[in-house]
């Protein structure tokens, strides 16, 4: 466990570096990278793309491997030189190192549930009999692979708690292997399924599961080629894979994904059909009870593609959804399918808070909501009547409230900024919260602040961000180095949560901003939309003021703002670099989408459309062509100081976009700074990833933001500071 002594704090202020001083690009000599002729004209546009060869795959493309061979050597030797370096990755290292627990779920009257303890490269999986049983060791993902980069993903076990189903990750990729494991023994079964992706997990009874997979891929195309054809199966326990039985599928729509679930007293499967990332799906439902007589009869539900759909649970023949139907900030309605005339009935109707999702649990019901991105949770009655709210401590996140009809019980998690993830269990019948798994904590977290402010966009549109420091370093009133991260996209909702690396930042004394921009799922549809297609820039202007904001406000100062962002997050940084060199003086792009004109062309990327547009259209073209990262480098303006990074084995943004963007600005006259690019191995978009890895990137990218923004490590490396635990 970390340990400090209050005494210790102010010592533990640091000094402020100038970054003049730091190591310029003239240090640095890129390594060669071979440009070709390919040009296409696009709507009368001639379009320039002379790195295309770096979409190959690095796995079977020697050119490519060599290529990233040269970059890493070249950012290894930078990064080596930086004097935070070695802090940095002790600090985090030392931050992550205490006990964390993951959210049980109970089945059969076991307890099964995560728990890493501490430096565990992959969580372990446990099993419990009762509350208070002993826990027995289930799953050790840490002997699966020499690097620890074969992970434990989702798991579920079966409603009688006989069988634990669950997938395995390798080396980061999205594509999961479905495996079965006898809980009495803890041996697993034969069973194993191949080729799932963007799979639910299922149970039918504990005689087998549905789940959804893609046609096994062409030799050689598994990490690049278009994802199509997706279709729901079932798979009976004891079969081999051969013999699964096709539940759904439409081949006359191969665009089309699916994703099975099944209701909590299993007399209903629910099959959501989407046809891109943007909430609007059509629901069918097969009753498993008819299954002999029917077989896998599915009866459209909800047809359209024009709303979101979110299943609560089932009861019987009843189904409660949460829903943005004719509510922009999501209500939750009913239907009764055993009624003469089924029709949706309204049981809670939309508040002024969005409401995100909401469970069953005992004969009552908990909805979960969002207020300007912190953690709500209301208990109703299964007639819509306001029962009580749930206490949460302050701003931050709750997650969980998972359960079934009857249960006396469910389980959730509280976590802030200056909070590590702890697991509580709340009693149903008299609203007692007790904590199931508390984390041992090391720091106080009342030496921290945690503020919400609100920043006025370029068109007058308030946007929230939450802004963190040491109650020392904001007393003091002094603008620090300051981190902002951003995502703004896909409808995701970014909130309070804890992060180990984030919290070595703080300790060094910078400061943290997380904002919430338009494109996220905050305030619901109405934001969402506001940032996404032809409102994309909406999303860039909004970042784009939050640091404006940290600087007029004395938060940091001029020349000490870093920033950071990844996947979606990836390509809002580079955007806003290209849009505002001026304003960043370091930054941070992680696997992002970075070729705007190319995106649809690889895995997953087909479905971003909702989000982005179609580049083979022209009106949507104009527009990625506006803002695509890639494209809109500024030769001849001084750009911050950028640390790319990505994966060989990113197979939802393939790494193919970093590459290319990275190749382009070490070509470019824009500056003096740095443009490097970190491509680790065996690894993927960010799941999965073990936790030394975590640890190493997290040090490399912190000790060169640092290096840019000003912020120094502590004189003395070997005191403790203040400071915390979590991811």
């Amino acid at each position: 466990m970390f340990r400090f002594s209050r005494a210790l704090l102010a010592g533990a202020l640091l000094t402020l570096s100038a970054p003049s001083l730091a190591k310029d690009s003239a240090s640095v000599k890129y390594p060669e990278t071979r440009r070709v002729d390919t040009v296409e004209t696009l709507f009368g546009e001639r379009v320039a793309d002379p790195y295309r060869w770096l979409e190959n795959d690095v796995r079977n493309d020697p050119e490519v491997a060599d290529w990233v061979g040269r970059q890493n050597a070249v950012t290894d030797a930078y990064l080596g030189t930086l004097p935070q370096r070695a802090w940095f990755e002790q600090r985090i290292r030392a931050l992550f190192d205490y006990e964390r627990f993951g959210l049980p779920e109970k089945a059969g009257g076991r307890y099964f549930y995560t728990r890493n303890s501490g430096l565990q490269n992959q969580p372990q999986l446990f099993v419990r009999r009762g509350l208070r049983g002993k826990p027995r060791l289930l799953i050790d993902p840490n002997t699966w692979a020499q690097d620890a980069a074969t992970a434990l993903d989702a798991w579920k076990p079966s409603d009688d708690g006989k069988f634990l189903l669950y997938s395995v990750q390798d080396g980061g990729s999205d594509w999961r292997v479905l495996r079965v494991l006898d809980v009495a023994t803890g041996l697993p079964l034969a069973d194993e399924i191949r080729w799932a992706k963007f799979t639910d997990l299922a149970w039918v009874g504990s005689e087998g599961f549905l789940y959804s997979r893609f046609p096994e891929p062409r030799e050689g195309e598994a990490f690049q080629a278009r994802n199509y054809d997706q279709s729901v199966y079932f798979h009976r326990i004891g079969t081999p894979q051969s013999e699964d039985q096709l539940v759904y599928a439409t081949p006359d729509h191969p665009e089309y994904m699916h994703s099975a679930q099944v209701t909590q007293d299993g007399r209903l499967a629910l099959i959501t059909t989407s046809i891109g990332t943007d909430a609007r799906y059509e629901l069918h439902v097969i009753d498993l009870d008819r299954r002999s007589r029917q077989g896998w009869k599915a009866k459209p539900l909800v047809t359209g593609f024009d709303n979101d759909w979110r299943l609560v649970d089932g009861m019987g023949q009843a189904l409660w959804f949460v829903t943005n139907w004719q509510a922009p900030r999501y209500r939750l309605v009913a239907i009764d399918l055993g009624a003469r005339k089924p029709d949706w009935v309204e049981v809670v109707p939309q508040s002024e808070q969005t409401l995100q999702r909401g469970s069953v649990i005992g004969n009552q019901l908990v909805l979960s909501y969002l207020k300007d991105a912190s953690s709500r949770a209301v208990i109703y009655d299964l007639n819509g009547k306001n029962v009580r709210t749930l206490a949460l401590n302050g701003i931050g996140t709750a997650s969980g409230f998972s359960g079934k009809p009857g249960d006396p019980e469910t389980f959730f998690s509280f976590t802030s900024f200056n909070q590590p993830a702890a697991v509580y269990r709340l009693n149903m019948r008299t609203g007692k919260t007790t904590p199931f798994a508390e984390p041992a904590l090391t720091f106080r977290p009342q030496d921290y602040l945690v503020e919400q402010r609100f920043v006025r966009s370029r068109d007058g549109t308030r946007v929230p961000m939450f802004v963190v420091r040491r109650k020392d370093v904001a007393a003091a009133g002094r603008a620090v180095p300051t981190l902002l991260y951003g995502y703004g996209g896909f409808d995701v909702s970014l909130t309070p949560s804890f992060s180990s690396v984030r919290m070595a930042w703080l300790e060094a004394g910078g400061a943290f901003a997380l904002a919430n921009l338009r494109g996220g799922g905050e305030y619901g549809k109405e934001w969402h939309d506001a940032g996404r297609l032809n409102n994309k820039q909406n999303v860039f202007d909004d970042f784009i003021a939050a640091g404006e904001y940290l600087i007029a406000e004395g938060i940091t100062p001029k020349g000490g703002l870093a920033i950071q962002g990844g996947s979606n997050g990836g390509l809002l940084v580079g955007a806003v670099v290209n849009q505002r060199p001026d304003l960043f003086a370091a930054a941070s792009p992680a696997v992002g989408v970075m070729d705007m004109l190319r995106f649809d062309r690889f895995t997953a990327g087909r479905y971003w459309v909702d989000d982005y547009g179609y580049p083979d259209r022209e009106a949507d073209f104009r527009v990625l062509r506006s803002y695509s990262p890639l494209h809109n480098i500024r030769a001849g303006r001084d750009y911050p100081a950028i640390l790319v990074t990505t994966a060989d084995t990113d197979d939802r943004v393939v790494p193919g976009h970093s590459f290319k963007y990275a190749a382009a600005l070490q070509a470019a006259n824009v500056g003096t700074r740095p443009q490097l690019i970190r491509i680790e191995t065996r690894a993927g978009h960010g799941s999965g990833k073990p936790t030394d890895k975590v640890i190493e990137e997290g040090a490399d990218v912190l000790a060169f933001l640092a290096q840019w923004t000003g912020l120094a490590a502590p004189r003395n490396s070997g005191h403790a500071l203040v400071g915390g635990h979590g991811e």
